[in-house]
């Protein structure tokens, strides 16, 4: 009796402790090992990054701070897909980034990545509801304009949306730059500065809008960024130096 009761427990304790390996294994979003990055300059090899190892789990989010040049803006690159590491690996949702072609990190970032920059990267021509459409109608979303103006609507454009770039301040392209991004309500956003070219009282209410819109999507949130404050704001904060984590 006593070793069928001993059995049971261990099983138990065995099952349990799977369940929780699993759990773990899938809450995780972006992995990444032995991360290095190495360009070739006139007078031999510059190495970028060098063994970087990062995980980022679901929901959460996390800064990457750092001085000018230490690689934070090349680790959100390789993080993201655009561009490939020299050496090392990273999985995006369990998919693995370093064993695809371009076309093939494309297909994942469409499918899980949201992304917003320090120079919006808003198109010239488009209103601000033709870019917040544009990922839908990618994709072949029918609903691609109704669900664009009501995301336009809730960063407080609904005035705007018939005005292209050039007729919105700062703030308000770097709005459109947010509605663009979460329009796909994407597993995870990638962003590059995203207060770097406003003005205090105006990166503040991004920061707001940012993490009012990551808590409503659940959204995974990596940032690179200066700013003390947004960095506060996030779940926790990598430190890069001269390319390597501390």
């Amino acid at each position: 009796m006593f070793l069928a009761k001993t059995l049971v427990v261990n099983n138990r304790l065995t099952n349990t402790k799977k369940t929780l390996n699993m759990s773990k294994k899938n809450s995780v979003v972006i992995e990444a090992k032995g991360l290095g990055k190495t360009v070739a300059i006139a007078d031999g090899n510059l190495n970028i990054l060098s063994s970087v190892d990062l995980t980022v789990n679901r929901g959460e989010s996390i800064a990457i701070v750092g001085a000018s040049g230490s690689g934070k803006s090349t680790l959100l690159g390789l993080l993201a897909g655009l561009d490939s590491p020299t050496v090392g690996k990273v999985a995006l949702k369990g998919e693995e980034l370093t064993d695809l072609d371009e076309d093939g990190r494309a297909g994942v970032r469409n499918k899980w990545v949201g992304f917003v920059f320090q120079s919006f990267q808003l198109m010239p021509r488009l209103t601000a509801l033709e870019n917040v459409m544009l990922p839908l109608e990618l994709r072949g979303d029918a609903q691609a304009e109704q669900t664009a103006a009501a995301l336009l609507e809730r960063v407080g454009l609904v005035a705007r949306l018939d005005h292209i770039p050039a007729k919105l301040s700062g703030g308000e392209q770097q709005r459109v730059a947010l509605a663009r991004a979460f329009v796909t309500q994407p597993a995870i956003l990638f962003a590059d500065e995203p207060t770097g070219n406003l003005d205090s009282k105006t990166g503040d209410q991004i920061i707001e809008l940012l993490f009012e819109l990551n808590k409503e999507k659940a959204t995974t949130l990596v940032l690179v960024t200066h700013d003390k404050t947004l960095a506060s704001r996030c779940d926790r904060t990598v430190h890069i130096e001269a390319g390597r984590l501390v």
